[in-house]
């Protein structure tokens, strides 16, 4: 094993580390609210409402990934359609907004089905009794319905946000600085090909083991509040 790169391309996987997080965080966020409306499009009784999120979650999980991240990055400026660049996520930033929009776009299909089976395993009798107490059909899903589809659905949630710091690696491929494009950026310029590998595996275990255990304790704490 030679790890003597690291004292010189250190920096090159905490850059990249920090990106990876940068990118999972603005994923989880945006995936998370394109999934809750769309989960309560699924479930609508509005016959069209329903059939755009059956379609899109449909498209979406029916397609690869990487085909969806070319479409976006490449597809929508051809139309004219372009990414901001903010000044704060430097000068890839256009790239980086790409890679955020079409892991959020994919990620909220999956999570819409998170959430709407959440959402349906939640006793009709509390839909009932809310609604006989007066309350509007979105005070039911806001107080009572979706509170308690959330610690429902919290492990299967945890499961998708582990998978999006996974998946983030695949923007590499349209020239974000994440983990995995600067691994493979430090295996280029050593000639070393498995050590900068073993050092991006062990940080994702990393990030994901820490996420998972967190996780773990807000689901006890859950357990505890019933």
């Amino acid at each position: 094993m030679n790890f003597s790169f690291l004292p010189k391309y250190y920096n090159f996987f905490i850059i990249g580390a920090k990106n990876t997080v940068l990118l999972a965080i603005f994923t989880v966020i945006l995936g998370v609210v394109l999934g809750v409306f769309l989960a309560l499009m699924k479930i609508s009784r509005n016959k069209i409402l329903n059939f755009i999120s059956t379609a899109y979650i449909e498209v979406i999980r029916g397609t690869p990934l990487l085909v969806q991240i070319f479409i976006i990055y490449y597809g929508l400026p051809a139309i004219g359609i372009n990414f901001p660049a903010p000044a704060f996520l430097g000068e890839y930033g256009e790239e980086f907004v790409a890679g955020i929009v079409a892991l959020s776009i994919n990620s909220g299909a999956y999570v819409a089905e998170i959430i709407r089976s959440g959402i349906q395993s939640v006793d009709k009798g509390q839909t009932e009794a809310s609604r006989s107490l007066g309350l509007s059909y979105n005070a039911t899903m806001r107080y009572i319905i979706i509170p308690q589809a959330l610690k429902n659905i919290l492990p299967a949630l945890g499961n998708e946000f582990i998978v999006v710091i996974k998946e983030s690696s695949i923007v590499s491929v349209i020239g974000i600085h994440e983990l995995m494009y600067n691994a493979n950026t430090v295996r280029g310029n050593t000639f070393i090909p498995l050590e900068p590998l073993l050092i991006a595996a062990t940080i994702y275990f990393i990030l994901t083991f820490t996420l998972s255990k967190f996780l773990g304790i807000a689901e006890r704490r859950m357990r505890v509040s019933d």
